[in-house]
């Protein structure tokens, strides 16, 4: 007699080793998920504060010394699809060739005030703020976090 089909045991046999590779490899792929939006955060940092030292560096072949006020066409706040980081208000110079689209799920950024921008990383958000003058201990130029906050240290350390 001739079998043409499984049996019930390798059917069940052949659904749990499926059930036991998949138990591995979905927490996998979910921490693989968390470390790529951490990179993404740290990668978009990396890009904005070199365009704000790029940008500086015209400014000054131009005479000027001031850093650039803003880092965006955008009034005091965004909406998801809002481009962040384009421009600095002035429509012949852009900071990042390609903005930033806003969003507000892990791995986005949002304009929360004038130069306060949040970027959502491991389900938290993170303040940075441009300061385009000193303002305390902060020096003019820089695009920073408080570094008391365990995922900041993550995004710029």
């Amino acid at each position: 007699m001739k079998r043409f089909a499984f049996t019930m045991i390798e059917l069940v046999f052949v659904i749990v080793v499926l059930g036991i590779l998949a138990a591995i490899a979905i927490p996998r792929l979910a921490a693989t998920r968390d470390d790529a939006q951490v990179a993404k955060g740290r990668s978009d940092v990396s890009a904005i504060r070199a365009a704000i030292v790029s940008e500086r560096q015209a400014r000054l072949l131009q005479g000027q010394s001031t850093y650039i006020t803003k880092l965006d066409h955008l009034g005091a706040t965004s909406v998801d699809g809002d481009v962040l980081f384009d421009n600095n208000g002035s429509a012949s110079s852009t900071l990042l060739q390609y903005g930033i689209a806003s969003g507000s799920t892990n791995g986005h950024w949002k304009k929360t005030a004038a130069n306060t921008y949040t970027y959502q990383v491991l389900s938290n958000p993170v303040t940075f703020t441009y300061y385009p003058v000193i303002n305390g201990t902060h020096q003019a130029g820089t695009f920073d976090c408080i570094h008391t906050n365990a995922n900041c240290k993550i995004l710029t350390e």
